[in-house]
């Protein structure tokens, strides 16, 4: 593994952990108490704070670790967060944990994942298994939706969730405990390589929520690295994956990643039919979902 480089006659961190505080005080502290056991080496800790409002206790919580609190003047979502803390990171940095408040890193975690991506110039991200609270795993490691599988997913899984479609695009022709390449990797929590991170300039900020993820792995691969899937080693995501009672505020958010994920996969001039059909589609799919979670 790589060790932490001298500065000053100190040990500078070679390893950073960067999340995001949205009204998370009720999982930020279990999160930041897991990381000293995720590494043996020195790990540095940015909380960026999304919502630093009174009833935020993000400061506080990173404080009692030796963490550093970013509070932004303005929520620029997820990406646009995470951004912001890496690049408070110093050039000494070379791996950065990206990872959601609500969840809880095994221990060793960091460890075990530069391992497998460190002796190896190819790979850009690797994640661990992702568990959901009852213990099941969370399909974390995914394709890069195609026409077909994006289309399928799209119109299927809330009617018929083991549809063919949905499986091959969350990858369930492959079980949950084979290490492997993907598309992406979930946003809850994947190390990236700092160096690849900042050559295709870290997450596209125009996702304010949701894609964000299934952008940086597809820029990942287009950059010529790998994301790679580790199950060896997992988290668990005490907040959920399912958010069972949808605003339509948050359908629409959805809808208009994937049209910007649309707009960016198929950006060729030739390819405008494909884009405006699925713009129509989504408008038409976001407008139905919206309804419903309204009614």
């Amino acid at each position: 593994m790589t060790g932490g480089d001298q500065q000053n006659g100190a040990v500078a961190a070679a390893v950073a952990v960067v999340t995001v505080a949205y009204r998370s005080n009720d999982v930020l502290a279990d999160f930041l108490e897991s990381v000293s056991a995720a590494s043996a080496e020195p790990v540095s800790i940015v909380v960026v704070d999304n919502k630093p409002d009174d009833d935020s206790r993000a400061a506080a919580l990173a404080e009692s670790v030796g963490a550093q609190y970013l509070p932004l003047p303005a929520n620029p979502g997820y990406g646009g967060a995470i951004n912001a803390g890496v690049a408070t990171l110093p050039p000494t940095v070379h791996w950065v944990l990206i990872s959601n408040p609500d969840v809880v890193l095994e221990p060793g975690l960091i460890d075990a994942l530069i391992a497998v991506a460190e002796p190896d110039e190819t790979i850009g991200a690797v994640g661990p298994a992702v568990l959901n609270p009852d213990g099941s795993v969370y399909p974390s490691a995914r394709r890069v939706p195609s026409l077909r599988t994006g289309v399928g997913h799209a119109l299927f899984v809330n009617l018929w969730h083991d549809n063919p479609w949905s499986k091959r695009y969350r990858h369930d022709d492959v079980d949950s405990v084979t290490a492997r390449d993907a598309g992406w990797l979930s946003g809850a929590c994947l190390l990236v390589r700092r160096s690849v991170f900042d050559e295709i300039g870290g997450f596209d900020e125009g996702y304010f929520m949701y894609f964000e993820d299934v952008d940086l792995g597809y820029r990942i691969g287009r950059a010529g690295y790998r994301n790679r899937y580790e199950p060896a080693v997992s988290v668990m995501h005490v907040g959920g994956h399912t958010t069972t009672n949808e605003s339509a505020a948050m359908i629409r958010a959805h809808h208009d990643s994937a049209r910007r994920f649309i707009g960016r996969k198929y950006a060729g001039w030739h390819l405008w039919p494909v884009r405006a059909a699925l713009s129509v589609g989504l408008s038409l799919r976001s407008a139905w979902l919206s309804r419903r979670a309204i009614s």
